[in-house]
């Protein structure tokens, strides 16, 4: 049985794309750009500085990479503070739980910037039942490049092939393949234009994966 669940965060435990949607587009208007949906979609999973240098190179941007990242997260802490709807996504509080009640050691490995993860983790109280926290954008590649996961994986302790990685995105997926970490899939109301072919599990619930079922779909595999 898996000793470590290393969690991704936006897609996975909250739903912040909404907001992440709209920061972005304001920043993009600001900078006086048009990003097509097939693009932005292609940005999923990876981390902000890294999109902010793909949009300055694509577009030939007289800025600096921070510059952008800089307007965006302005948008987004705007957003935060004033979005009441924003939610933990349903039945992960439960999954969180149930994890870390059975001896469990979760990670979270995500692209999002450490201010934003401390402010998810701080809204819902989470901290108590992560020992780690991993933000790809302090990292040197993002997502599909696995370094977070492999990183993730040191931070839980456990070698990689004890621990499993829970994504929503093309990109995360394949960073955890690529680190060679058993991947499960999470195809959610939310989750749209994303490839789950190559997880080795995917389910639409997070009731499919509590520790008894796991436990089961392990032992048949």
């Amino acid at each position: 049985m898996f000793k470590a669940a290393l969690f991704d965060m936006d897609g996975v435990i909250v739903d912040t794309e909404p907001l992440h949607h709209k920061a972005y587009y304001k920043m993009f208007k600001d900078v006086n750009i048009e990003v097509s949906d097939a693009q932005y979609a292609s940005f999923t999973g990876q981390s902000t500085i890294g999109i902010c240098k793909q949009l300055i190179e694509h577009y030939k941007l007289p800025l600096g990479p921070q510059t952008l990242v800089d307007i965006k997260r302005y948008h987004f802490k705007q957003l935060f503070d004033t979005d009441t709807s924003l939610q933990l996504l349903d039945g992960v509080l439960d999954i969180i739980k149930d994890y870390h009640n059975h001896g469990m050691v979760l990670v979270l490995a995500s692209s999002a910037s450490m201010p934003n993860i401390n402010r998810i983790f701080e809204r819902f109280d989470l901290d108590q039942y992560f020992i780690a926290k991993i933000s790809g954008a302090d990292l040197k590649a993002s997502k599909p490049h696995p370094e977070i996961f492999i990183k993730a994986a040191g931070l839980s302790g456990h070698a990689p092939k004890d621990c499993f990685v829970i994504e929503d995105s093309t990109n995360g997926i394949a960073a955890a393949k690529a680190a060679n970490i058993y991947c499960i899939g999470y195809d959610s109301l939310h989750s749209e234009d994303q490839n789950y072919t190559k997880a080795d599990l995917v389910i639409s619930n997070f009731n499919e994966i509590s520790y008894g079922k796991l436990v089961s779909k392990l032992a048949t595999v």
